[in-house]
């Protein structure tokens, strides 16, 4: 009997002593202090509960736990990186979901080879790039997500062009000649009825600057520029309007597809091995656009903080730059039309054929 008594006292002590381990174990686990060296992680009771880290947007999103990594993220000097300031702050604070590290560079061809490489995890391209590298690198990277919509505008010095048709016969001045710029440019011209090689007289220019010193010189001039240059352009070019948009004349024409601008790709083994740290990046993704497109000030002054362009030059640009946050289907439907669109005028626009669906990466 003694010994009976002897045995329930020593299980009630070790239950009571197993609860108590597991209790202290549990919350010792909320306090986990971030990987070695990163000073941008968020400690793991932010990551696993629904509650963001100060300074970042609130969510209703909740995230299962998970371990901040490092991610190493690339962008350009332009609309494609505008998105990402909110980002890019919350990582200078330490209170970012993951440890990331921003590279800015001026053009896409300083970013391709960091991405093949391994230097970059996610990177911000043109759209036609990221298909590119998708077929030629033996599917190495995937589409996450749109950043940009379209950013092409015609620009006049005078009152000649109401309307895209008012075009025809006309000298246009325009800068990408052999990329996007000029696709979109000649295929809606096509879809109205414009021929693009005998209707109309572009003239290529390596550079927006060379299109503002004609301007300043004339007293009247067409020209198909990307914002913000359009904005630049109008600081210099005394009476430069916008005469038509072509985000929405590509819409107009209701074919299934967007005008799209940048993208944002990763590298698919990074994808395939960090789904969760993926997930919160496209979170806190979103919600940086969200606070870039309802703050414009604000977002300025971030913009030319990190060396994107001067904030005064992105405050009066921003809301015709089409910054925008697009995933999963929608975006496999939009960019899928427009890559379409870029195949059959030109396929080494894409890679030589369109991108099948594991390009796509779908949550």
């Amino acid at each position: 009997m003694k010994r009976n008594n002897i045995f329930r006292i020593f299980v009630s002590v070790l239950m009571v002593t197993v609860f108590f381990t597991l209790f202290i174990t549990g919350c010792g686990t909320s306090n986990t202090p971030a990987p070695s060296g990163s000073q941008n992680a968020p400690d793991a009771e932010s990551s696993a509960t629904s509650e963001q880290p100060s300074g970042s947007p609130a969510s209703e999103t909740s995230y299962p736990a998970y371990e901040p990594i490092d991610i190493n993220i690339g962008g350009m000097t332009g609309p494609t990186s505008m998105g990402m300031v909110k980002i890019m702050e919350a990582a200078e604070a330490g209170t970012a979901r993951n440890n990331y590290k921003f590279t800015i560079v001026g053009s896409a061809d300083e970013i391709t080879p960091k991405l093949i490489k391994g230097e970059l995890d996610i990177a911000a391209v043109p759209a036609n790039l990221a298909s590119v590298l998708y077929n030629n690198t033996e599917k190495k990277v995937k589409l996450l997500a749109v950043n940009t919509l379209g950013v092409l505008y015609i620009v006049e010095k005078g009152n000649e062009i109401e309307n895209f048709s008012d075009l025809k016969g006309k000298t246009i001045y325009a800068t990408g000649k052999g990329s996007t710029p000029e696709y979109t440019l000649r295929y809606l011209l096509s879809e109205h009825g414009i021929d693009p090689d005998k209707d109309v007289d572009i003239q290529w220019k390596s550079e927006p600057n060379e299109v503002v010193a004609l301007f300043k010189n004339s007293q009247s001039g067409i020209a198909m520029l990307p914002q913000p240059y359009v904005t630049i352009a109008q600081t210099q070019v005394e009476g430069l309007r916008i005469a038509v948009n072509l985000t929405e004349v590509w819409d107009e024409l209701n074919n299934g597809s967007a005008l799209i601008t940048g993208v944002v790709v990763v590298r698919s083994d990074f994808a395939k091995e960090h789904p969760q740290q993926i997930a919160a990046f496209l979170e806190e993704y979103r919600e940086s656009v969200e606070f870039v497109n309802s703050n414009i000030p604000d977002a300025a002054q971030l913009i030319e903080k990190f060396n994107i362009f001067k904030a005064a030059v992105a405050q009066k640009a921003l809301p015709y730059c089409n910054i925008t946050f697009m995933e999963g289907e929608e975006m496999k439907e939009k960019v899928g039309g427009y890559l379409n669109v870029l195949f059959e005028q030109n396929p080494k626009s894409v890679g030589g054929k369109l991108p099948d669906d594991e390009f796509y990466y779908i949550k």
